[in-house]
């Protein structure tokens, strides 16, 4: 882990919403970065998200295509990223669905998407590659993300449950509560949930409530009012945000906002 600043890549990026039915398992929609957008190197904050990526063109670092699962502290990207590949972000349990496999395996490391998907994952890095514009490697990863979707399994019901309940309060509903709503122990719920999802509950509902603040940075320009952004957010107070923003991106809000670019106009599909 690091005490680095997460660097923004540079705007503006290509965007676009995902497949209507692929909207609710993918919080962020389609990211796509080329040479004047790549950041150089990359700090990443901690998310409760699965951040899946597939490079337009070869590097020295990391796989052609691959996923990194859930982390609760900032993480550097060793080396330079990619001149251009295209992101997207997984909820944990849809990534559960895409990989077939308990998102907790991958301990919030990066795998190479061909070791756990073979040619699936070779043929698409192949497709987005060869495709003649962004719009038509949005559809590509469309088609591929459904045909996923349709066939891996599916997580057990009561962290389906759990992991609903905890996006649908913001994070704010205690563990003990969601262990009776869905009829487990505390402790069970709490290992099948990181098994599942790839962190501990309690942890991934402070992630979700700062997500809500990490989107408002990545969509608005300029210095926000921290105190209404901690409290719209769900926090008890400005500090409180304060502390987890440190935690979950190794620098304060000021030392971010001196790092962070404008942001510039999505265009989406």
């Amino acid at each position: 882990m690091t005490t680095a600043a997460p660097e923004r890549a540079r705007w503006p990026r290509l965007a676009a919403a995902p497949h209507p039915l692929l909207r609710p398992l993918l919080p962020r929609g389609y990211a796509g970065f080329t040479v004047a957008t790549t950041p150089r190197a990359l700090a990443l904050p901690a998310t409760v998200s699965v951040p899946l990526v597939v490079k337009l063109a070869d590097s020295a670092h990391r796989p052609p295509a691959f996923v990194m699962g859930p982390h609760a502290s900032s993480w550097l990207v060793p080396g330079d990223c990619a001149p251009s590949y295209l992101e997207v972000w997984l909820d944990p349990l849809a990534a559960c669905r895409l990989l077939g496999l308990p998102i907790g395996e991958l301990g919030g490391q990066i795998a190479s998407l061909a070791d756990l998907l073979g040619a699936a994952a070779r043929r698409l890095a192949e497709q987005l590659r060869e495709a003649p514009d962004w719009p038509q490697r949005f559809v590509l990863m469309d088609e591929f993300l459904l045909r996923r979707m349709d066939c891996g399994p599916r997580p057990s019901p009561q962290v389906a449950w759990a992991w609903r309940r905890l996006v649908g309060t913001r994070g704010r509903v205690p563990v003990g509560q969601l262990a009776g709503e869905v009829g487990w122990s505390h402790k069970h719920l709490i290992a099948r949930f990181s098994r599942e999802a790839g962190l501990r509950p309690k942890t991934a509902a402070r992630l979700i409530r700062f997500d809500r603040v990490w989107r408002h940075l990545d969509r608005e320009a300029g210095r926000p009012d921290w105190a209404q952004l901690a409290a719209e957010a769900g926090y008890a107070d400005q500090a409180h945000l304060i502390r987890d923003f440190r935690q979950f991106t190794g620098t304060t809000p000021g030392g971010y906002q001196a790092r962070a670019r404008p942001a510039g106009t999505a265009a989406g599909r």
